[in-house]
């Protein structure tokens, strides 16, 4: 259910986003057909990219470690370790 998480985080996101988009643009235009429009490219444009962050965030943000020793070559090596490992499971 862990891998399903981010995917149905970015659903209930861009419902929120559709909706928000939506009533600020029709707020400030008073047109459905232009608020419409407009709801339905900005947040999609903006809900792929936030899915694709909380990706990277979950493969390189959070748990990575803060100082490295060298020039980052451990860092390198844990990571293609972590690959293989990956593979092999």
């Amino acid at each position: 259910m862990r891998s399903k998480e981010p995917l149905l985080k970015t659903f209930t996101f861009a419902i929120l986003h559709f909706t928000t988009a939506f009533l600020v643009v029709y707020a400030l235009t008073g047109s459905v057909t232009i608020g419409g429009a407009v709801a339905l490219i900005e947040p999609l444009c903006n809900t792929l990219v936030f899915y694709l962050h909380e990706k990277a965030w979950r493969r390189f943000g959070s748990h990575r470690e803060k100082r490295t020793r060298g020039y980052g070559h451990d860092l390198i090596l844990r990571y293609l370790r972590n690959r293989e490992s990956e593979r092999k499971a």
